[in-house]
């Protein structure tokens, strides 16, 4: 017997050879994207570094289940959802006014304050709420402070302080004793490479300039009086750590431990819109003279 083709187990599969049946293509299955990236075609408000805080932050489900990593990966059609608590921390720390006019709000800052939120997405309450900000204050400073009511008064104001067109007066209680009641500190500051956040002194670094005057002393610490010319972040707390005398509660730059940072933005000298030269004051805190009347 002659054979004419191989005999086949599965007839629907000799009708596909012979062309009687065609069979659907296979769909490739959907790619799948990071979460974060998902985010970003759907919530274009946010940038994407202030949805992975949301991710992290535990604020984003997909199809109903919780989603703690950015880079974890999903199809378009998965259903992501994002709530955004209501603002709650240092809910109870508002910023006193002093002064205000059409043009500007001046306030005293308590300490804790944020002055200006880092990035897009800010879980606390800063200064920002309450008008544009002009200059800042670490965190952990008290002080006046002026905030203006546009974006053009904002530039006016931002222009004096780069030109060093503005006057500020510091208080603050460093450790120790000084060697001069007054003297002059020029000492160029540069960023800290090995640690990102904080500066320091050196050769090549940027003009820093600040005066200072002890007010106060009894040994173990001492009132001064800081009036930079330049304003360089953290310049008054590094320029303290390299004379031996750290501000206190500044934990940051070898500060001893205190309930809060020891800095206080005394007074202002500005220009306000108009050609207006003023003089803004706080007083010094409590907790200032406070230290000098504990017992020994």
């Amino acid at each position: 017997m002659i054979r004419t083709g191989k005999k086949f187990s599965k007839p629907e599969m000799s009708r596909v050879i012979n062309g009687d049946v065609v069979l659907a293509e296979t769909e490739a299955p959907e790619e799948k994207v990071r979460l974060d990236i998902l985010m970003k075609e759907i919530y274009k408000s946010y940038n994407r570094s202030s949805l992975q805080k949301f991710i992290e932050s535990g604020f984003v489900t997909v199809d109903g289940e919780l989603v703690l990593k950015p880079n974890a990966k999903f199809v378009r059609g998965a259903k992501i959802d994002l709530k955004v608590p209501e603002i709650v921390k240092n809910a109870d720390l508002k910023p006193e006014v002093i002064y205000e006019d059409e043009n500007v709000i001046v306030v005293n800052k308590p300490s804790g304050l944020l002055s200006e939120a880092k990035g897009e997405y800010c879980p606390e309450r800063t200064l920002a709420d309450y008008g544009f900000v002009a200059h800042r204050l670490d965190r952990d400073t008290s002080g006046v402070m002026i905030l203006a009511k546009t974006e053009e008064v904002q530039k006016f104001l931002k222009k004096q302080f780069q030109n060093r067109k503005v006057h500020k007066k510091y208080y603050a209680v460093v450790s120790g004793t000084l060697k001069l009641n007054e003297a002059r500190i020029d000492l160029p500051l540069v960023r800290d490479l090995k640690r990102p956040t904080t500066f320091r002194v050196d050769a090549n670094g940027k003009e820093s300039e600040t005066f200072y005057k002890v007010l106060q002393s009894d040994g173990a610490h001492s009132l001064v009086e800081l009036r930079p010319t330049t304003g360089r972040t953290h310049q008054l707390r590094v320029h303290m750590k390299y004379l031996g005398h750290p501000i206190i509660g500044d934990t940051v730059y070898d500060g001893e431990k205190a309930d809060r940072l020891y800095l206080h933005a005394g007074s202002l000298e500005i220009t306000l819109p108009g050609g207006i030269r003023k003089v803004f004051e706080v007083p010094m805190p409590e907790e200032f003279l406070s230290v000098f009347r504990k017992e020994k």
